[in-house]
């Protein structure tokens, strides 16, 4: 399949960065079908022009709403939108009726709990059948649905695939750079999501700008440490999914993963900080799996640990930090 036959995309998954790209692939000039979950999205859709719950004030004009999930495997290529926790139940909606071959690109960022499974992983086993590929990088959805320069990695074991799709979903605002390292770029991704909690904690308990690049810094260390052990190509984690997205992640409260740490370090509660958080936060789901298969892969991910301890509600936020500030010194490579 040529870039030339993607003419019709389909998004499955109605939240703000499900409708996000939906826009994005009809300003690349693709027909775009749009499923979400909630039937009040795709009413406001259809009635009033706009996501009014995850997007509002965007026109959405021009995009097809779908209420049979399975409609999206009519199209040439499918973006998996869904949050992370539900990306195996949403793909075996659709999956009896996929193509062999259809390609099928994850834009959902962490782990499955339970299984502590990548995203690349779970979709594996939900659709064997499909061509999988990987979007992730710096990217708000805010700043791709207005239209603003946005760079990103579009992943595929096949890197001819990750090329075709670029292609068809690239615009002059919107850059997807191709790789053929779905792996890393599933990586970067989610575990960007937890560290972005602890800088947010940092920067709710007023410890300074040195200590939130401290966490960057060794975050990204960790980050690189986990992909490694997963086989990741280094490149990959240096590149937009990797130190991209945790960069953006880890420096405005525009991210709900930074603002629910801002919220916990200001002393609210797990749920009153998910509460009014606009959406899912996928790192707090994300960070206790990422924890699990680091230890089992015999890495060690000490922020990743204290983050997924605090949000189950095991420590406290002075506790977390005093543990962080407390570890042994070593040499800065370990």
């Amino acid at each position: 399949m040529s870039s030339a036959e993607i003419q019709h995309i389909a998004v499955a998954g109605g939240g703000a960065w499900g409708t996000a790209l939906a826009l994005t692939a009809l300003r690349a000039g693709r027909r775009v079908s749009l499923w979400a979950r909630e039937p009040e999205i795709r009413a406001a859709i259809r009635t009033r022009g706009e996501n009014v719950q995850f997007l509002p004030g965007v026109s959405l004009s021009g995009i097809d709403v779908v209420d049979d999930i399975a409609a999206v495997a009519a199209a040439d290529a499918v973006l998996m939108a869904a949050p992370a926790q539900h990306v195996r139940a949403t793909t075996l909606l659709f999956a009896p009726a996929l193509s062999p071959g259809q390609p099928v690109i994850l834009c959902a960022k962490g782990l499955e709990r339970g299984t502590t499974k990548l995203m690349t992983e779970v979709l594996a086993e939900a659709a064997p059948q499909a061509a999988h590929a990987v979007l992730s990088g710096p990217s708000f959805a805010d700043d791709v649905a207005r239209g603003l320069p946005t760079a990103v990695t579009l992943a595929a074991g096949d890197l001819a695939l990750a090329e075709r799709l670029s292609a068809a979903l690239g615009t002059a605002a919107f850059r997807p750079y191709a790789s053929d390292d779905p792996t890393g770029a599933a990586i970067g991704g989610a575990v960007k999501n937890v560290l972005a909690i602890g800088c947010g904690i940092a920067e709710g308990k007023g410890l300074g700008l040195s200590a939130r690049a401290a966490v960057i810094a060794r975050g990204f260390a960790e980050m690189r440490r986990f992909a490694a052990a997963l086989g990741a190509q280094p490149a990959t984690l240096a590149g937009l999914s990797g130190l991209g997205d945790l960069v953006l992640t880890c420096s405005s409260a525009q991210s709900r993963n930074f603002a629910f740490g801002l919220a916990l370090a200001k002393g609210e509660t797990v749920p009153e900080a998910t509460g009014h958080a606009h959406g899912v936060v996928e790192g707090a789901a994300t960070a206790r799996p990422v924890v699990e298969r680091a230890l089992a892969l015999g890495v060690d991910m000490p922020i990743a640990e204290a983050v997924a301890a605090l949000v189950e509600g095991r420590v406290g936020v002075d506790e977390v930090i005093a543990g962080l500030l407390s570890r042994p010194l070593r040499a800065e490579a370990e």
